[in-house]
This record gives structure tokens, C-alpha cells and sequence, in this order.
């Protein structure tokens, strides 16, 4: 929970920042900060995904998992409950200014595969440098949010708290059941993901990685390493 924590009181800085220093704020300014965090996101992802001691298990899982998250499709599923609870909560176009902000920025803070992966590897590793990475590029939309759309974005804290910190005290209490194996894999596909993301954040692909179709791949090792131990037995 306490890189959770550090998320949300990360969010609330940037967002009093951008109330405050709003006529300061250039679109420039805020370009350039993204594609510096991009890079430490990229760093990030690198480092997670070369501490694989299976190299093989890494590929077969983003491969099954990309199959059957597009076979799913997660992302438009996900984009699409987005867009339904923003229609629902803030009424269309009609909705009021605070409730665009808090619903708005609700989605983006949340939904998401860093948030997913970042909760997990610190609920299994006691790892918080992925949320709290996720934190400071929360805190620097925030204050870009909260400039646009007010102090609704401000209250965007009280999902990602529920959110955030339900999955990792939930990976938090599986953890000790899982073999350590699988927890380096766990952490070597997501390590892959981040690396995903990093490169739609850099703008670097011709077109964006769907990388929340790739979700199942990060929890098939739990799978594949006993799968594998029994073939290797049999053989």
C-alpha cells in the first residue's frame, strides 16, 4: 500500500500545482516532461525484463497472452467502460467541470497496464519503483488536468487508492504461495510491458502498442514454469 500512497500524494501535489501555477503551464513544457519520463519508464521496463532467468518462458508468455488478450480485446473493452462511465458520471457534454476533471483523470490514473503490473510487482517483490514511477507521470498529468479542468482531478485519489492498492494487497497474499520462479518470470513479462509503454509514451512506433491486450501474458508464467517442470521431468 505505501507506494499506493506515494501515487496519491503525487497525483495531489500536481494537481494544487496546477491550480496554482496554471497561467505558467505551457503545452511545450508539458511535452518535453513526458518524453523525459518516458525514457525512465523505458529504463524501467529494461531493467524488470533482463532479470528473466527463462528467456523462453518470457516469449511463449507474450505470445499466448498477446493471442488471447486481442483475441479479448482488453484495450477497446477497457477504452470502452471508460467511455460508458464518463457518459454515465458526467452526463455527456452536460456533465459539470469538477466532475469531467475527477472522472477524467479517474480513468487515466487507473486504467492502464502500469497500474496493473506496478501493483503487482509490489504486492509480490515489495518492488514500489514502478508505481512510484507511475506516481510522478500521474503528478505531472495531474498538474496539466487540474490546470485544464479544475480541482475535480484533484479527487481522481480516492479510485486509484481502492484501485491500486486492492491489487496489491491482493498480489500481496498470493505472493507466498507462488514459486520464486514464477515470480521472476511474472516480473520479466512485465518488464516487457513497460517497455510498451515507454516506447507509445516516447511516440517512437508507427502506430500505438495495445499493450493492455498483452495483460494475460504477465500472469501466464504461473503456468508455463510448472508445465515446463513436469516436461522436463517426463523427459
Amino acid at each position: 500500500m505505501l507506494a499506493t500512497v506515494i501515487n496519491v500524494v503525487l497525483v495531489l501535489a500536481g494537481s494544487a500545482a496546477g491550480l496554482l501555477f496554471k497561467n505558467l503551464i505551457s503545452g511545450k513544457l508539458m511535452s518535453i516532461l513526458t518524453h523525459a519520463l518516458g525514457l525512465c519508464v523505458l529504463s524501467i521496463g529494461i531493467s524488470s525484463a533482463t532479470g528473466t532467468e527463462n528467456m523462453l518462458c518470457v516469449i511463449v508468455c507474450m505470445v499466448i497472452g498477446t493471442v488471447l488478450g486481442n483475441a479479448a480485446d482488453i484495450e477497446r473493452r477497457l477504452e470502452g467502460a471508460g467511455d460508458l462511465l464518463r457518459m454515465k458520471v458526467a452526463g455527456g457534454e452536460g456533465g459539470s467541470r469538477f466532475t469531467e476533471g475527477f472522472v477524467n483523470a479517474s480513468l487515466l490514473f487507473c486504467v492502464g497496464a502500469m497500474a496493473i503490473t506496478g501493483s503487482i510487482e509490489a504486492g509480490l517483490n515489495r518492488n514500489y519503483e514502478i508505481i512510484v514511477s507511475k506516481g510522478v507521470i500521474d503528478g505531472v498529468t495531474a498538474i496539466s488536468f487540474a490546470a485544464t479542468m479544475g480541482i475535480g482531478a484533484a479527487f481522481s485519489v480516492v479510485p486509484l487508492l481502492v484501485y491500486q492498492g486492492g491489487i496489491t494487497l491482493l498480489a500481496g497474499w498470493v505472493g507466498p504461495y507462488l514459486p520464486e520462479a514464477v515470480i521472476t518470470e511474472m516480473t520479466a513479462v512485465g518488464g516487457a510491458l513497460i517497455i510498451g509503454i515507454a516506447i507509445n509514451m516516447l511516440g517512437l512506433g508507427k502506430e500505438k502498442i495495445k499493450v493492455g491486450n498483452m495483460l494475460p501474458a504477465m500472469f501466464l508464467p504461473i503456468a508455463y514454469i510448472p508445465l515446463a517442470e513436469w516436461l522436463a521431468g517426463l523427459l
